[in-house]
């Protein structure tokens, strides 16, 4: 049924609930897996030149942070006996560099968890499933802890 899934990571446990469901789904339909942490490369434009020094440092810091989120998925699949492509994308808003990700791999399922944030801190903080659920034309499972 599922040929390509996609399972957009962040460290979270609410991802990796996500990256649970996806191994899952995965052995069921014997699809393909590709996890994907999205790095915005420049977090810091518009705020000036005095945080442009922070650039390098940051990119750093996030590098290590998708790493290591990788690799717990990495783990989590083979434990369920499942294969896994992992790879980092880049987005000015992380919904960007999933569906870049999308594009590229062609899946035809996403499998993503969602923090359940309401009233003002989701007005603040946006909903990355949100804006990934509107533009997107192909399932989304949304898992919640």
């Amino acid at each position: 049924m599922f040929k390509h899934i996609l399972v957009p990571v962040d460290g979270s446990q609410t991802s990796m609930l996500a990256v649970s469901k996806a191994a899952g789904l995965a052995k069921t339909f014997g699809s393909a897996v590709t996890a994907v942490y999205v790095i915005d490369p420049y977090p810091f434009t518009g705020v000036g030149a005095d945080f442009a020094y922070g650039q390098a440092q940051y990119i750093s810091a996030a590098t290590a942070e998708a790493k290591t989120a990788l690799e717990s998925t990495q783990k989590a699949m083979k434990e369920a006996g499942v294969e896994v492509t992992t790879l980092v994308g880049e987005g000015h808003a992380v919904h960007d560099g999933i569906l870049r990700a999308l594009e590229s791999t062609g899946a035809d399922l996403i499998v993503m968890g969602s923090h359940g944030r309401r009233g003002l801190e989701k007005l603040v903080l946006g909903s990355v499933t949100q804006r990934v659920l509107g533009v997107v034309h192909i399932p989304v499972l949304v898992v919640r802890d």
